[in-house]
């Protein structure tokens, strides 16, 4: 399906009834928008992990500008600004009020940006494997821990300056230390619509991923929020989450860290990430 948002037609889809019969009356479930990584992925990497969630709450996936199935639209208006405004504008186009949103990745910068600018709009966030800010030294580090010195500097060849060739070099060799559990990453890759000129446009330390900083501006946010993160996450490794906690006002903010968890936790440790993410969307 698709609805046009400030002036893009973005692909959507959902997953399960917002309205279900409970004994005399009919019961509204929660609504979450799922906010998908990459830049240039789309949003099947949420596809069937996080399924299981619709049996209580309303899923609403949906395709960035850019990405996906969603129109390409002039690279002008691929910043993390307009990307925010987007996912204001299709709650308000469906006509969701105060949502959850989940942002992994890529999409947790995403979030990052709406929720600062409108933190009177979701009800909760739930920012998985995600930043504030990118400390490509730190991503180093990690990626040489887990795949060693050959692997960091594929890397750091790719996020320093990136190119068509970098990414793809990356991809293949990289890209498979962001899981634990290797096989889910290679469907993951297979199935989804890949647009690598959007990627190039955002990704690396020149680009805007190495200006964004929400740091100062997560003080705005209003809502409570979970954060997941992996100790064996290379591209965002867990002191980033650290970092994310320590700007939420801390009565608001709760942070779990899973020890055997790479950027994909709910690929890694299904069972675990699932049941705080449910707890966390039932909670008052």
């Amino acid at each position: 399906m698709f609805v046009s948002v400030n002036g893009a037609r973005l692909f959507f889809d959902v997953e399960g009834s917002g309205l279900v019969p409970d004994g005399s009356v009919m019961t509204e479930k929660p609504v979450v928008v799922l906010v998908h990584g990459g830049p240039g992925l789309d949003h099947s990497h949420y596809r069937p992990g996080l399924s299981p969630l619709s049996e209580f709450a309303q899923l609403v996936y949906y395709d960035h500008r850019g990405n996906g199935r969603s129109d390409l639209c002039d690279s002008t208006t691929w910043n993390l600004a307009q990307w925010g405004d987007d996912l204001r504008g299709l709650c308000e186009t469906l006509g969701i009020e105060k949502p959850i949103v989940i942002g992994t990745s890529f999409g947790g910068f995403v979030v990052q940006s709406y929720a600062t600018r409108y933190p009177d709009h979701p009800s909760k966030i739930v920012l998985v494997s995600t930043a504030a800010h990118m400390d490509y030294e730190a991503v180093y580090h990690a990626f040489e821990r887990l795949g060693g010195r050959h692997i960091r500097d594929i890397a750091r060849s790719y996020w320093e300056n990136p190119s068509a060739d970098k990414r793809a070099k990356y991809r293949d060799q990289c890209v498979p230390f962001y899981q634990v559990k290797r096989d889910s990453m290679l469907d993951v890759l297979s199935r989804a619509l890949i647009k690598d000129d959007t990627a190039l446009w955002f990704n690396g330390r020149q680009n805007e991923q190495g200006r964004m900083d929400f740091r100062d501006d997560l003080s705005q946010i209003i809502c409570p929020v979970l954060i997941l993160a992996g100790d064996l996450d290379p591209i965002t490794p867990p002191e980033f989450s650290e970092v994310i906690k320590s700007c939420i006002r801390d009565d608001l903010v709760t942070l779990h860290r899973f020890t055997n968890c790479g950027h994909g936790i709910v690929a890694d440790e299904p069972n675990n990430a699932l049941q705080l993410i449910k707890q966390f969307i039932l909670s008052s």
